[in-house]
């Protein structure tokens, strides 16, 4: 399916998680994600992934409805009022601030994700001790898969 706002995730890494949409940490990336799964250009990324389902969940948005909003050709601020009319998880803005920057900030919170977030880093850059939060490890992560060095 060719959309025309679908980015190319096998040539550019989809927008860093910190980036907001109505205040939304993820939810610009998760877009970028599933655009790119439509269009059959999402590479190595995954559409309603952990990190997506953060997300899905705050707001008590369905991944498949969203993505057929998405397949609708809708843009981000269509999607945004989409959103804020049908999510089952009314929010404040400044709720929604607060729960972006604690998302800005989420490091792994248990041994299992402790030992998934340390296998990457220890492959894309051991040497690096300021990857901290989870945002920082995937914006490293899109960083290096494009071909930055570290």
């Amino acid at each position: 399916m060719a959309l025309n706002n679908a980015p190319d995730l096998t040539q550019r890494a989809p927008r860093s998680p910190r980036v907001r949409l109505g205040g939304y940490a993820i939810l610009p990336r998760m877009l970028d994600k599933g655009r790119a799964l439509l269009a059959g250009t999402n590479g190595e990324y995954n559409y309603a992934c952990p990190a997506d389902q953060r997300f899905l969940q705050f707001a008590g948005i369905d991944h498949k409805a969203l993505k057929k909003q998405l397949a609708a050709g809708k843009n981000d601020t269509e999607i945004l009022a989409w959103i804020r009319e049908k999510a089952k998880n009314q929010h404040t803005e400044a709720e929604i601030q607060a729960w972006s920057a604690y998302q800005d900030q989420r490091t792994p919170a248990d041994t299992e994700s402790r030992e998934f977030f340390q296998g990457i880093h220890a492959k894309i850059a051991p040497k690096r001790d300021d990857i901290i939060t989870w945002f920082d490890l995937l914006d490293l992560d899109d960083y290096v898969t494009f071909g930055g060095k570290v």
